[in-house]
């Protein structure tokens, strides 16, 4: 019997992930309703996995491994960021890495990610044989199309999809946006609402009637956010994969990305990238993005046959087929 972890799921990236490999999975959640983000999660999956008995087999769909399990088991990495971005790190967060997700790196019979980026760095940081870390990638679904209808917004608009963390690079793309030269009526609109430090900005740069913050977007309006924006702007310092670029390119949006970590992995030839911590080199893209007519119907073809390759079924085929070799492997 699989056992999985569902707690993860959500309208995040990793909650996506968790969604739509596990509902195309047979499996049986684990009893266990607490947080998986608590520092003693750890423990209480330990205590609950404990049950387990010969022929089960465990799977987290997030990096949340057990101290022990009592039966094979497999969780995901989907990157490093909590290590190597100073601002999405502290103390306690190095020592759970170093201290339950480096040591579950060997106790478990593989480790998921979503890159070739990815699988490098989780090798290089943990020591382990580059054939256990598995590449599953991400998918793009179905309501993601250039045939939904545009947001009904009352301007033209480049889109920002964040969270607000530092690593998404915002300060500089609004610094970008305003030294491009772009049309006065064309807005920057960005999902979620700003932090002080962003709206700072905003203010510094003139931008305060551009900007615009829509809150908290339900999921199923992001395809027509999307499909309605000039260019999708994901101009970050740190991907893991990077779902909003493929996201957009399935909606038939233009792509401005970063030539950094897994994005240029992920978007290929299909985005223009740029190096995001040049402000002066985002504003040039941000330009060429939104002016250049032949560039712009270049990057949405090539971005709709990209797009069209990742699904969702290639992902929870490959998270299959791991966990089928590692019941194969018992069997030996």
């Amino acid at each position: 019997m699989l056992y999985a972890d569902d707690r993860r799921i959500g309208n995040h990236g990793i909650g996506r992930f968790a969604r739509e490999v596990l509902a195309r999975l047979d499996y049986r959640p684990i009893d266990l309703k607490s947080d998986p983000d608590s520092p003693l999660d750890a423990l209480h999956l330990t205590r609950v996995l404990r049950g387990l008995k010969a022929g089960d087999l465990f799977f987290s769909p997030g990096y949340n491994p057990p101290v022990r399990c009592p039966v094979p088991f497999l969780f995901t990495l989907h990157d490093l960021n909590h290590l190597d971005r100073p601002e999405n790190s502290n103390p306690l967060k190095r020592l759970y890495y170093a201290t339950i997700v480096k040591r579950a790196c060997d106790l478990a019979a593989r480790i998921l990610t979503v890159s070739e980026f990815s699988r490098r760095r989780i090798v290089e940081w943990s020591g382990i044989s580059p054939a256990k870390v598995v590449s599953v990638g991400n998918g793009v679904g179905p309501e993601f199309s250039p045939d939904v209808a545009p947001y009904p917004l009352p301007f033209p608009y480049v889109l920002c999809v964040s969270n607000r963390r530092k690593h998404k690079n915002e300060l500089r793309q609004v610094e970008a946006f305003a030294r491009a030269g772009l049309a006065s009526e064309l807005c920057f609109v960005f999902t979620g609402d700003p932090t002080p430090e962003l709206a700072e900005c905003v203010n510094r740069n003139r931008l305060t009637a551009r900007a615009h913050f829509l809150g908290l977007v339900p999921e199923e309006q992001l395809p027509s956010l999307y499909r309605g924006a000039e260019a999708l702007l994901f101009v970050s310092l740190y991907e893991g994969f990077g779902l909003p670029v493929l996201e957009a390119m399935a909606c038939g949006t233009p792509v401005l990305t970063s030539n950094t970590t897994a994005l240029p992995e992920i978007a290929g030839d299909a985005a223009l990238l740029v190096d995001p911590l040049s402000v002066e080199e985002i504003a040039v893209g941000m330009e060429r993005i939104v002016c250049d007519t032949l560039l712009r119907e270049l990057l949405r073809s090539k971005g709709l046959a990209l797009a069209a390759k990742f699904t969702w079924e290639c992902t929870a085929a490959l998270v299959r087929n791991a966990l089928e070799e590692t019941v194969a492997a018992q069997k030996e």
